[in-house]
């Protein structure tokens, strides 16, 4: 079960920081602040008026104002609540809805903007948690939290005034029990929430057992453990029975307390009262009036406790977004806005590059690589899975550093170009197309925002994209579905040539680019392939021969460091060299 989340004093002060997102709009904040205050100081005169309208009608009134206008100061409060309550609400809404979606912009700015290492340790689900859930705690906090923190406050200790100057010794009994009484009743009303907690949290473990031995149906049936599964859930079901008839005893137990101390403190308060008005000492109308205060004074503070645990949980969802916005960021979107439109030639060397992956320090990927791509030279990295040839292209694309060693691009170190400029000079086609969920046009233009329609145009010939595009009812408009999947492989490929293709870059890293296609959509992609890498330094994964056999050196990898090199005709000569056993084998399978 989770723990209750608490106001802590190093809590606070990170989330205060937070307000500078707030500051913009703070006359919105104050007017609406002022508001809330008025209006709930307005609704505190209710339960006074209304005695003193009852001490009126049987002619023991103080306030000397006849019962018929009465009626008239209650409309005329109404109206003016009314309209107070208006303006806070609209005024907290410009806060809460701004204030919250500057925040959120740039927690997704901060969060776009992280390095790979960052997004392979954080699950997605985890930082889509932190941009819905907790900037939504965060903004009801504003919207509504805050606003009835402050409201039940401003009640509870100007109702307590009142009482005290209105009634004086009977505030003084109904301060000495009823707060104590409200009190233990929260506590005890909280005892009660956390075993139905825990109970969901069981009921909760057995649906989970449930769809564990459903989803694996068939591997239950293989290794006959229909039984095993059948006590697991016996177990779980039992122990959720205990806990629901602890529950049960508990809420009997809590419903003896309302009926006998919670509701007998309220019943001696009253006795008190009407005591005193047989004695004299208290008007009728003030009784009225004190019961009513009395009432609100224990809704206040039965409500402080429900706004100080939801404002707890806003104040650890606020830690947890400054948390993110005060990591550094790999890149500044200013920077790209303001990017240089530098040209890299693409002459690109490996000097003894050594690297492991910041989780796995202790696993050398890499050991010692060197090699050299000219210019418009084809390259192709081959080996098994776990050899390194993706985590070369990684440094490459600079998502992470190497470890020992220089990468050189134009003789000088990759990392002395500003990042933003120097991505913009690479493209990746690779093996899983991702596709937004767009169109076609959207999706190609992401290669280049600002491409013109004949450039569009010209890159979906290229890539061999116009002919399928063009059957489609809305050409370019055509929706692709979440992740593309409303086109084939191939063409998934095309598309992501065609984006290459408009970004015209100077280095070009094709990752497995046709491993998963038939041998029909190989052709078209292998042709569109060969336009895009066309006076292009071309860095190719691949496992398949047609892919690799024309390019200029073969890079052949094992365990992080490189074991052969030359051209397909160079390695297929070499007898028991590892090239050529993969070429044989990919033979007698069919290759």
């Amino acid at each position: 079960m989770a723990s209750r989340p608490k106001i802590t004093l190093s809590g606070f002060l990170k989330s205060y920081r937070i307000l500078k997102y707030i500051k913009p709009y703070r006359w919105h904040f104050i007017v609406g602040m002022i508001c809330l205050v008025i209006s709930s100081s307005m609704f505190m005169i209710f339960p006074a008026a209304a005695g003193e309208m009852a001490n009126a009608a049987i002619g023991k009134g103080k306030w000397n104002i006849p019962v018929q206008q009465f009626g008239l100061i209650f409309l005329l409060i109404l109206i003016v609540q009314g309209l107070l309550s208006y303006f806070r609400t609209t005024l907290f809404a410009v806060v809460s809805e701004k204030g919250i979606a500057d925040v959120r912009k740039a927690l997704y700015e901060r969060l776009i903007t992280q390095d790979l290492a960052f997004f392979e340790s954080h699950r997605v689900g985890e930082l889509t948690s932190r941009l819905t859930a907790d900037i939504e705690q965060l903004q009801s906090a504003f919207s509504i939290t805050l606003a009835e923190l402050i409201r039940q406050i401003v009640i509870l200790i100007s109702g307590i005034f009142i009482i005290a100057w209105m009634t004086p010794k009977l505030a003084l009994t109904m301060l000495l029990t009823f707060p104590l009484i409200v009190i233990s009743s929260i506590l005890f009303g909280r005892y009660i929430r956390g075993l139905s907690r825990k109970r969901q949290d069981r009921l909760a473990d057995t649906n989970i057992i449930v769809e564990e031995s459903f989803q694996s149906f068939q591997m239950v049936k293989a290794f006959t453990n229909e039984h095993f599964e059948v006590n697991r859930f016996s177990k779980s079901i039992t122990e959720m029975v205990d806990i629901s008839l602890n529950y049960a005893r508990m809420r009997g137990l809590f419903f003896i307390f309302i009926i006998t101390v919670l509701f007998g403190g309220l019943f001696f308060i009253l006795w008190r009262g009407a005591m005193m008005v047989q004695e004299g000492s208290m008007a009728v109308g003030d009784l009225f009036s004190f019961i009513i205060y009395t009432g609100i004074i224990g809704g206040a503070i039965a409500g402080l406790g429900n706004l100080y645990t939801a404002l707890a949980g806003s104040i650890g969802a606020t830690e947890r977004i400054q948390e993110l916005l005060d990591r550094d960021q790999e890149v500044q979107v200013s920077d790209q806005l303001n990017a240089n439109s530098f040209r890299v030639e693409g002459n690109v060397e490996y000097q003894n590059v050594s690297f492991s992956y910041p989780g796995r320090p202790e696993v050398e990927v890499l050991s010692n690589i060197s090699f050299a791509i000219s210019k418009g030279k084809r390259i192709a990295l081959v080996g098994a899975s776990g050899a390194g040839k993706s985590t070369i292209v990684q440094l490459l694309m600079r998502f992470y550093k190497p470890g020992k060693g220089n990468i050189l691009v134009d003789g000088k170190e990759a990392d002395s170009y500003n990042l933003s400029d120097y991505r913009k000079n690479i493209a990746i086609v690779p093996q899983e197309i991702l596709l937004f969920g767009g169109t076609i046009r959207e999706n190609i233009l992401y290669g280049k925002p600002d491409a013109s329609d004949d450039e569009l145009m010209e890159a979906s010939r290229k890539s061999n994209s116009w002919e399928f595009i063009n059957t489609f009812p809305n050409k370019f408009d055509t929706i692709v579905g979440e992740r593309g999947v409303k086109l084939s492989g191939g063409q998934r490929q095309r598309i992501a040539i065609a984006r290459a293709i408009l970004r015209n870059p100077s280095i070009l890293i094709l990752d497995e680019a046709t491993s998963s296609l038939d041998a029909e959509s190989e052709r078209l992609v292998q042709d569109a392939l060969d336009t895009l890498m066309k006076d292009r330094t071309s860095v190719i994964i691949a496992h398949r021969l047609s892919t690799i056999k024309n390019a200029d050196c073969i890079y052949v990898l094992k365990k992080g460091s490189i074991m052969e090199s030359g051209t397909h005709d160079e390695l297929i000569k070499k007898e028991n060299g590892i090239y050529k056993s993969l070429v044989d084998l990919q033979m007698e399978v069919g290759e």
